[in-house]
């Protein structure tokens, strides 16, 4: 992949599902056609991470289908849904093959090869911390997984289940949310969990190009102790599971991508461990909550750091953009994010302008296409595939003011990217108020700059070019300015 790569996510059994509505048949992932390929391609995207393809669990839909939290998100959408269009969560996992409703794994080896074919990765879900509460691993196997054997726990006894030998077992968990009831916790503690999760893991990486590993940090040794200290006790293991589980994929493969769901300020802990990328979260929030001041700040992190972050503002966890931030303020928080370095991950849904989030459990999500916003999505992501954004050199720049004591300026985001003779200006106002700045264009080479949203060039007179031509930005108004050098 491209240094700074463009990430598509894909709810698969969503997606297949819009397909087969317009086909008026049954899709798997091997029915789909070559101008949606094309599309992806054409659009720039380095990799599609394919969420949810994994065989579904029979207990795990039947928990969704009786959950009345996920029935009332469906229903103040969705009024009239019926009860079947409610599956299992894809994260409890009942077995590392594809699901034959989605056309298993020759299916899934067909969707590889077209992408691949034009130059495009595939990502598949990797889920370290628990399986489904069915899986065959839970019964043959208990041993793997936090339990207390045939004796009912002395404590928490709601953090756990009974299987159907006995055996009584801990349900995954969040240290700072309740169980998730549809799952079975792992213990990391036990070798064993450690070997067979890295041959789940092998034969996952046999399967894709990378995978993203959901809540990582929940196998970290000292996460694992800090919520399972009453079962598992004992010393921590020597080795973190992720160093001996990514040594063994890259000695098979050694291009394998792996990248992180990790909260905590514990990004850089997992990204020590070899991980390729790991979720920005505190940009996420920043971006939705906080001021260009804050945002400005969380940049001036280490460059390698950031070269190694995962940007977003949408995936299958978070609320649609267009409802958690408005309309406009989406629109520049989704420029921000596919001009900065790192990975740069966007939901196929995002660019549909999808107006609000369903469950992932739900699958029938027919909402009607915002041709507008996916207009803007592809005019960026269009911008942001030259290879100055990919292979130059970025720099965070701080905005200029106007005039001695004009403050509407700290409301501007600025950074700069260079490569070769090109240099790439991105200038946003992140803020409900009008603002202004002057922006420097020194070592500009014919005094001429084009703004790409616009499309619009600018001859400057040299004296303009070194003291900075004067920009008045409506409220998160964004510009993407190119000139050579």
């Amino acid at each position: 992949m491209r240094n700074n790569p463009h990430i598509l996510e894909i709810n698969a059994r969503s997606w297949l599902k819009r397909h087969a509505v317009r086909a008026g048949r049954p899709v798997t992932l091997a029915d789909i056609p070559g101008d949606v390929w094309d599309k992806i391609q054409r659009n720039g995207f380095d990799a599609v991470w394919l969420m949810g393809v994994w065989k579904r669990s029979p207990a795990a839909e039947q928990i969704a289908r009786q959950n009345e939290d996920i029935k009332n998100q469906v229903r103040s959408i969705k009024p009239d849904f019926a009860l079947e269009d409610i599956g299992a969560s894809p994260y409890a996992v009942y077995d590392y093959t594809v699901d034959e409703e989605l056309g298993g794994n020759e299916a899934l080896a067909t969707f590889r090869k077209n992408l691949n074919e034009r130059g495009i990765q595939l990502f598949l879900d990797f889920v370290g911390n628990h399986m489904a509460i069915d899986s065959p691993a839970v019964w043959e196997h208990p041993e793997l997984f936090i339990t207390t054997g045939k004796n009912p726990p002395h404590i928490h006894p709601d953090w756990f289940f009974k299987t159907q030998n006995g055996n009584y077992i801990a349900h995954g968990r969040d240290p700072y949310f309740a169980p998730w009831t549809d799952t079975a916790q792992f213990n990391y503690f036990n070798p064993q969990t450690r070997d067979f999760m890295t041959q789940k893991l092998l034969q996952v990486a046999n399967m894709c190009d990378g995978v993203r590993c959901d809540m990582a940090m929940l196998s970290l040794n000292k996460v694992q102790r800090d919520t399972w200290w009453e079962f598992i006790g004992g010393e921590l293991p020597r080795e973190e599971f992720w160093t001996q589980a990514l040594n063994a994929v890259r000695a098979e493969h050694p291009e394998f991508v792996f990248m992180a769901e990790v909260y905590w300020g514990l990004e850089w802990d997992i990204q020590e461990l070899g991980f390729d990328y790991t979720y920005d979260k505190v940009l996420y929030d920043r971006l939705r909550f906080a001021n260009a001041d804050s945002i400005r700040m969380h940049l001036r992190a280490e460059h390698l750091f950031q070269m190694r972050s995962l940007r977003f503002i949408a995936n299958h966890d978070e609320e649609e953009p267009l409802k958690a931030f408005g309309r406009e303020k989406s629109l520049a928080a989704a420029t921000i994010i596919a001009t900065l370095p790192g990975a740069r991950l966007f939901h196929l849904f995002q660019l549909m302008g999808r107006p609000a989030r369903m469950p992932i459990q739900y699958i029938n999500d027919d909402f009607k296409l915002d041709e507008p916003v996916e207009q803007y999505y592809w005019k960026i992501l269009e911008i942001a595939s030259d290879p100055a954004f990919h292979g130059g050199q970025w720099a965070l720049k701080e905005s200029i003011p106007v005039y001695a004591g004009e403050t509407s300026c700290h409301n501007i985001l600025c950074w700069q990217w260079k490569q070769r003779h090109t240099g790439k200006f991105v200038i946003i106002n992140y803020s409900e108020n009008p603002s202004q700045c002057r922006v420097p264009f020194k070592g500009i080479a014919n005094y001429q700059v084009r703004e790409e949203i616009e499309g619009k060039i600018f001859n400057l007179p040299p004296e303009l070019a070194a003291q900075g031509m004067e920009l008045v930005l409506k409220p998160y108004e964004c510009k993407v300015f190119t000139f050579s050098i």
